[in-house]
């Protein structure tokens, strides 16, 4: 069995490779773990392998907020320092300090 160790934390701000999201971590899956058709659902050509950490965010776009599940593969972390606008911030984090959210001591697992 080979054990992977998450190459973000939770609190960190990342964007995606691809789409034009970025978002807060919140919480991590060592592997995939959502169901197969979320999975299948995902163009075969950019479907990314599940034996690799997935992330839950807290995402933004132009556009709307809303929860992401996002591979490790496909996840850039953020450099621009600025918060994510996202109305469940302030549930999961008590703070934001240099770039980075800490996890609120009633989140925390």
């Amino acid at each position: 069995m080979t054990v992977r160790t998450a190459k973000f934390q939770i609190g960190q701000v990342v964007h995606h490779r691809f789409f034009p999201f970025r978002g807060a971590i919140f919480d991590v899956d060592p592997e995939f773990a959502n169901t197969d058709e979320w999975w299948e659902a995902i163009p075969e050509d950019i479907r990314p392998v599940k034996d690799q950490p997935y992330y839950h965010l807290l995402a933004e776009n132009d556009e709307t907020t809303y929860v992401a599940y996002v591979s490790e593969q496909n996840l850039v972390g953020d450099t621009s320092g600025k918060p994510v606008s996202h109305p469940e911030i302030d549930v999961m984090f008590a703070d934001f300090r240099d770039g980075h959210y800490v996890m609120r001591a009633d989140q925390a697992n």
